[in-house]
């Protein structure tokens, strides 16, 4: 059976001038409209769609394919706001509505928010801020360790909060962030530990990566996140240029980055020294 807000393979059942119908078991035949149909598709022929509603809630096929599907989080920009509640640009000509009752906090138009994509009793789909619904708190299949997708999606004075694999969440901790970050950035992160309570401790580095970073190490690596990730400083600055951005000695930077780039946290070059993203032993 066909589902709403999701990607489904359905079969053609008729051509017609306007598009394709396909099969849905019991939601009966779905259009696919013509600008969207595979060139030189037939009846019978398998067609991989998304299906949701149009302007008119009646059910239509596109082969488009939406920044997010029901059951995801995701970050996306506020298009419109009326009377109704605001509507998110998702990647498809109809926009995604986000109600007022599903609103934790006041929208408006062109910010960029997280919200859940949800489908209502009645199949119809929309977006939620009010995340903590939809965050799954059995966090028992979590593993210290575990390599894990986040998506932040909040500051706070401990650090960020993230949503964990598209259903938990967790926090990092400010003092363990060494590279900028900001609300809807998408990241590798690892699973620190997991509370009695169900609460997700997270970091951004594999197990030994903080004991292998020392004091001066740590300040690089804060002012570079300070400085948006690049600092135009390298090996052959002068030890003043050096000492007015860091407060340390051109021996002690040296030492500094060269540790850094073994444990591939930055990037050396003519220009100067960058954060990299993605740290792996």
């Amino acid at each position: 059976m066909a589902v709403p807000g999701k990607f489904n393979k359905l079969h053609i059942t008729k051509i017609v001038e306007f598009g394709v119908y396909l099969h849905a078991d019991d939601l009966g035949e779905i259009l696919l409209p013509m600008k969207w149909v595979p060139d030189k598709c037939k009846p019978d022929d398998e067609v991989e769609v998304f299906v949701y509603f149009d302007s008119s809630d009646r059910l239509i096929a596109t082969t488009m394919k939406p920044y997010a599907v029901v059951g995801d989080f995701a970050f996306l920009k506020v298009n419109a706001v009326n009377d109704v509640g605001a509507f998110l640009d998702w990647g498809l000509e109809k926009d995604l509505l986000l109600p007022y009752r599903e609103q934790k906090y006041k929208v408006e138009q062109d910010n960029w928010h997280v919200v859940h994509v949800f489908s209502d009793d009645k199949g119809r789909i929309a977006a939620s801020t009010v995340l903590e619904k939809y965050i799954d708190t059995e966090t028992s299949e979590l593993t210290i360790g575990q390599e894990v997708d986040l998506l932040l999606y909040a500051a706070s004075d401990l650090g960020f909060k993230a949503i964990i694999n598209n259903r938990y969440e967790g926090v990092i901790y400010a003092n363990e962030v060494f590279q900028q970050l900001k609300r809807g950035q998408k990241l590798k992160g690892y699973i620190k530990f997991v509370r009695d309570d169900g609460k997700v401790d997270l970091t951004l580095y594999k197990s030994g990566y903080i004991d292998k970073i020392d004091e001066l190490s740590e300040k690089v690596l804060s002012e570079l996140a300070n400085a948006e990730g690049f600092l135009p400083l390298n090996d052959k600055s002068s030890p003043e240029e050096i000492y007015l951005a860091l407060g340390m000695s051109k021996k002690n930077f040296k030492q500094s980055i060269g540790k850094l780039f073994k444990l591939r946290s930055i990037t050396i070059d003519d220009t100067g020294i960058r954060l990299v993203n993605d740290k792996q032993d």
